[in-house]
């Protein structure tokens, strides 16, 4: 974009500015193994036009990183992803999707730092990697709920099947997703917020 001959450069968007009825923001940390839609979630909810630091997926990759599904997938991402989404009038989400490659792990305390809760997203097609992710938010202190991305081809358990093999206690949520809505999005979201205020009001929150 040329701005010769401009005495100011362009601010941001109408859309994108803080709504002004806006009293409460809360921190939120979207998080989970290589290609299990965190940056497509943000995407897909964001009210602002997100902001996402996705490189393209190299042959240097190979041998380092999780290519699994990389025959579909040509980019990952290498810090994070942001968006904001109201929840209601008063109260904003600012959103953080972690990256997946678990090189880049050492990333993931920064955006922990000041995270009210989390979701950690799941693929039923590789659970295992889903346990050193809740390690890490467990280690963290950070509530989170559990949303199970459906992807086409992935394999349907009960709730309950899968709480066993996540090894998650009775309380934590668990909801069944479609990340490429926003509405589903949405309802992954009002899970949590849900989830930390039961928390909060229970003293478990502090």
């Amino acid at each position: 974009m040329d701005f010769k001959g401009s005495d100011t450069l362009p601010g941001p968007r109408t859309e994108d500015h803080l709504p002004h009825t806006a009293q409460a923001a809360v921190k939120i940390v979207i998080v989970g193994g290589f290609g299990v839609g965190k940056t497509t979630m943000v995407g897909s909810v964001s009210e602002i036009r997100p902001l996402t630091t996705e490189e393209t997926m190299t042959q240097a990759g190979i041998g380092v990183d999780d290519d699994y599904g990389s025959d579909s997938k040509t980019a990952t991402t290498v810090a994070m992803d942001f968006g904001r989404i109201s929840i209601t009038e008063k109260l904003v989400l600012y959103l953080f999707g972690t990256p997946g490659q678990e090189r880049f792990w050492f990333l993931w305390n920064g955006l922990f730092e000041g995270a009210l809760g989390a979701v950690v997203l799941v693929d039923t097609r590789r659970l295992e990697v889903s346990f050193d992710v809740m390690g890490r938010l467990e280690e963290g202190g950070v509530p989170f709920v559990v949303a199970v991305n459906s992807f086409p081809d992935a394999p349907r358990y009960p709730v309950e099947e899968l709480r066993i093999a996540l090894d998650l206690s009775p309380d934590i949520p668990i909801i069944e997703c479609d990340v490429r809505r926003r509405a589903s999005s949405k309802d992954v979201l009002m899970t949590l917020m849900r989830f930390l205020h039961s928390l909060a009001m229970s003293g478990a929150l502090t």
